[in-house]
């Protein structure tokens, strides 16, 4: 009998372009993995194992019936130190990111956020955290309430507690990254202002709101799928961040957001990942 290949697979799938929202909201929630959309019409998710890449690839094929599924493997790679590579100091304004590992000597009323994003996302190195961490550090003000949705390695709810929000509350699928949050809260010493919860934000977003500011760095699709929970989120003039989006996205989800009662106050472009803020009427 042949054993199990443990790697990584991709699964590339097509469905009719109405069920793409319903699709990538469903693959991040079942999954807890980030989905990949793709010019060619393709979403792309990702599963450990030829029996998990065969279990969902016959749950999507039973909740999208027609989907059509074709799979490939991705080259081994050693993620519990791959992360490290190409990381560096980032500067947001009077925000830095620093890893853990390099020394760092904050200059005077600089606030610096010392992180490791393990295998969580979120080291400040990706375009779309880039351009969400940009919007945080313009528009936070001390004492803010603020509400993160995807908060993988909790770079965004921590950036917001050293920018000096009152609470930093991150929500996040993927239940491997709530420990890694966590632990760098710990580094950061603000784990009296934060919070992390394993859940789904559509169901866990209303029960924390008002918040003054809200972040969600997932995807369009996911995005747009969350407007409603994200505008019933926030108090009568907070603003929201949304980010995960890439530049030709912008005139897909800038109708939508206006149409769901906000004003656009302020993009951000970083290396073709776009993010823009909206403030709730």
């Amino acid at each position: 009998m042949t054993g199990e290949t443990l790697g990584w697979w991709a699964l590339d799938i097509l469905v009719p372009q109405t069920q793409h929202p319903a699709l990538a909201a469903w693959l991040v929630s079942h999954t807890g993995k980030a989905v990949e959309e793709r010019d060619d019409g393709s979403i792309v998710s990702f599963a450990v194992g030829d029996r998990g890449r065969d279990n969902l690839g016959r749950e999507i094929g039973a909740r999208f019936p027609g989907a059509s599924i074709t799979t490939r493997s991705i080259s081994p790679t050693d993620y519990t130190t791959s992360w490290r590579r190409g990381l560096g100091p980032r500067g947001f304004g009077r925000l830095t990111v620093v890893p853990s590992w390099i020394p760092y000597a904050p200059a005077e009323n600089e606030a610096v956020v010392v992180l490791d994003p393990e295998t969580a996302f979120g080291s400040g190195e990706h375009g779309s955290t880039r351009a969400a961490l940009t919007l945080l550090e313009r528009h936070l003000r001390p004492g803010d309430r603020m509400l993160d949705l995807g908060s993988g390695s909790g770079i965004l709810a921590i950036a917001a507690a050293r920018l000096g929000a009152a609470s930093a509350v991150g929500i996040e699928v993927d239940v491997e990254a709530i420990p890694v949050a966590v632990r760098n809260a710990e580094r950061n010493e603000v784990w009296e202002v934060t919070q992390f919860l394993e859940g789904d934000a559509a169901d866990l977003a209303p029960l924390l709101g008002p918040v003054d500011i809200l972040c969600s760095n997932i995807l369009r699709t996911v995005n747009l799928q969350l407007l409603p929970t994200i505008s019933g989120s926030l108090r009568a003039g907070g603003k929201a961040i949304f980010a995960g989006m890439e530049t030709p996205e912008a005139p897909l989800f800038c109708p939508p957001l206006e149409a769901a009662g906000f004003a656009l106050v302020d993009e951000v472009v970083e290396e073709d990942w776009w993010a823009v803020m909206g403030v709730r009427g």
